[in-house]
């Protein structure tokens, strides 16, 4: 699947991978290949991402998800990578 993480200044990531962890206002929830449709509220914590390449590891403070058709959308306030 294809994932971007944007913010208000910069895209911070755009790639395909594997899996997305994110953290929900309710609870963390994670991402794969063809999950259904969705768009969720986040909290401020960890994104964790997984390609061919590894684990990647971002910190946002509360933004939104969307989830369709196996592309991924995070809008985030702001973000920093580990």
């Amino acid at each position: 699947m294809f994932l971007e993480i944007i913010t208000p200044d910069a895209k911070v990531f755009e790639g395909e991978v594997d899996a997305v962890k994110v953290p929900s206002i309710s609870g963390e929830f994670e991402v794969l290949n063809n999950h259904a449709a969705i768009v969720s509220a986040l909290g401020t914590g960890t994104v964790r991402v997984a390609d061919k390449s590894g684990k990647h590891f971002f910190n946002i403070d509360s933004g939104v998800i969307e989830v369709l058709k196996n592309k991924v959308v995070i809008l985030a306030e702001s973000v920093s990578q580990q």
